[in-house]
């Protein structure tokens, strides 16, 4: 038996404003800043007592006691308790994955509305000890006498006790992300004057959405916290040349702290139902969600890291019969002004499309106009799990406030994948 597909509506995002890393959610936890970006959902589409049929959201950087997050984060809010929490991890692409997940499950008939959330946290980090330690803790702590609790520790030596903090690493290779995006940019030979160029964009043009009021409805003022902390409306490409190189100090290094996103605090949510639930409860569909697709490169090998959104993008085009100047808005994760600009060469490039994505030609060049146009990671900061409802509450905000159009979204992540997705507004 065959079911018609169902469209699948995304109504709307809601966000705390994003803060660097040991700054004003320095004592704040994902599970404290899932909850208050939950509740800003609840509040802006009054979902007050609502029992949706379910809650995906996740976290990248976090604790033991972090288990079931999304199930103890929605009792954290004015949600029905009845409401089931799943709990998913896909580095930065974590919650874009989620609105895939529940919009699968939403096309077929499952269910009727999901709520898709990230958050993350680099200023709690799980610092842990080795494991010989750690199995000593534990002997310690089923130990019944004193006596065998100081068994426990017999021949400990003090190299034992050096913490282990989590590191922002690939574990198959031992480079940072950085340091891959910096292997990417010479590759591609991207300047670091371009970069600079990039990054000052998004800051001018997330400040000015500010004071045009659009994220408003966005962005939650919470913990006193209004704006994200990390924006810099007066920087300028001369205050951003001056920054040193940080993931490699030789004179072809380009990424700098300034065109790279900083280590940032802070959860987003968006809710995302059926056409018939939607109108049932009178909330206006502010966007569709029409495809979406997850690919991943052979990083270890040396295909670049942070290239996976080249194949994802491709491959959605392909099944969605979409050329790639078929948008209106394009919202591509900046982990990296570098990242930005090496997946715009590739997609120019006639050798790169067809020997990679098995394309007869190049993709070829977007109007940048239309890039990130109400600014994106450089400026407002990079929670991990929650810049994919970030982006996708922003774009679906802007799809409505232009009145139609199309809007292509394109997610690197740790481990070499890449997320991609189509929204429309009609």
């Amino acid at each position: 038996m065959t079911t018609e597909l169902r469209r699948v509506a995304v109504i709307g995002g809601s966000r705390i404003p994003f803060c660097r890393s040991n700054t004003l959610y320095a004592d704040r936890t994902n599970m404290d800043m899932l909850a208050a970006a939950l509740q800003g959902l609840v509040d802006r589409f009054g979902l007050d007592g609502a029992q949706p049929d379910e809650v995906v959201a996740g976290a990248v950087t976090t604790h033991s006691r972090d288990w079931n997050l999304a199930r103890e984060a929605l009792l954290s809010t004015t949600l029905s308790p009845l409401t089931p929490g799943i709990t998913l991890q896909q580095a930065c692409g974590t919650s874009l994955q989620a609105a895939l997940m529940i919009g699968a499950k939403i096309a077929s008939g499952q269910i009727e509305c999901g709520i898709a959330a990230g958050t993350d946290t680099t200023s709690d980090p799980p610092i842990v000890f080795g494991r010989k330690f750690a199995q000593r803790l534990a002997r310690a702590g089923t130990a019944r006498t004193i006596g065998d609790r100081l068994k426990a520790f017999k021949g400990l030596s003090p190299g034992e006790l050096k913490p282990v903090v989590p590191a922002n690493g690939e574990p198959r290779t031992g480079m940072s992300m950085g340091q891959h995006c910096e292997r990417m940019a010479r590759e591609w030979k991207i300047p670091r004057e371009a970069q600079d160029e990039l990054a000052l964009t998004s800051h001018q043009r997330a400040a000015a959405a500010y004071d045009s009021g659009f994220f408003d409805p966005l962005v939650q003022t919470w913990s006193g916290v209004a704006r994200d902390n990390n924006l810099r409306p007066d920087t300028s490409l001369e205050k951003l040349g001056q920054l040193r190189t940080v993931f490699a100090r030789d004179e072809a290094a380009t990424l700098t702290a300034g065109n790279s996103t900083p280590l940032t605090d802070g959860a987003a949510a968006v809710l995302l139902a059926s056409e018939d639930w939607a109108r049932e409860h009178d909330l206006p569909v502010q966007a569709w969600l029409t495809a979406g697709r997850t690919s991943a490169v052979d990083f270890v090998h040396d295909e670049g890291l942070l290239m996976a959104p080249t194949v994802a993008v491709a491959e959605m085009l392909q099944r969605s019969r979409l050329d790639l100047q078929s948008f209106d808005f394009y919202e591509i994760h900046e982990a990296f002004a570098a990242q930005v600009l090496c997946t715009l060469a590739a997609w120019e490039s006639d050798r790169y499309c067809r020997e990679r994505l098995g394309l007869e030609q190049a993709l070829g060049p977007i109007d940048r106009e239309r890039l990130n146009v109400h600014g994106s990671s450089l400026a407002v900061g990079h929670p991990f799990a929650a810049t994919g409802a970030r982006i996708l509450g922003t774009l679906a905000e802007s799809l409505q406030r232009a009145g139609g159009g199309r809007g292509l979204i394109s997610i690197c992540t740790a481990g070499g994948m890449g997320v991609a997705a189509i929204l429309e507004h009609s």
